[in-house]
């Protein structure tokens, strides 16, 4: 059974992470999309909401699950007996940083191997903090991310935890 990993922090899950989910599902026998528990940056929402937010928006797919991981995505992937770390790519600022990781990923296990796949044209614009920002000013968020997501968005934008925080881009002047 071919099992492949891809792993980030989706915070929130976007329809270009979708997108990447749903082409690589048709490649593999198993997905499994790896939730990082702990990422360095700030996240709007907790490891919970995050897995359950990737949960609904993959239950369509009968071979796609999320799980919550820690520590090394190479070990993360032994433990279960993955092959492939999928990584999704919209420009080639992308391409050097991901680059980067497959390597070091790499020299920790060299039996892992990295694919990238394109997030689709219609996605290639879509950045997780852009999304936040855009809900957190009131924009609109169709075609963006999956309902579920938009409304638990609007949920934290409406909360005192965005109200009054600075724009984190340049969408704004």
């Amino acid at each position: 059974m071919r099992i492949a990993i891809y792993a980030g922090t989706f915070d929130p899950f976007h329809n270009g992470h979708l997108d990447v989910a749903q082409r690589a599902s048709t490649l593999f026998d198993q997905l499994i999309v790896a939730v990082y528990e702990y990422p360095a940056k700030n996240t709007l929402f907790s490891a919970q909401e995050r897995v359950e937010m990737v949960r609904e928006s993959v239950r369509d797919l009968p071979n796609v699950d999320a799980e919550l991981f820690s520590g090394l995505t190479v070990e993360y992937a032994k433990n279960k007996s993955a092959c492939v770390l999928v990584r999704g790519l919209r420009a080639i600022s992308d391409f050097e940083f991901e680059l980067e990781i497959a390597h070091m990923n790499r020299n920790l296990d060299p039996e892992l191997e990295a694919i990238f796949l394109m997030t689709g044209l219609p996605y290639a614009y879509l950045h997780s903090s852009i999304i936040k920002e855009i809900a957190q000013l009131g924009g609109s968020l169709n075609g963006l991310v999956p309902d579920h997501i938009a409304a638990a968005l609007r949920k934290k934008n409406g909360s005192a935890s965005m109200v009054g925080k600075p724009p984190t881009s340049n969408l704004v002047p």
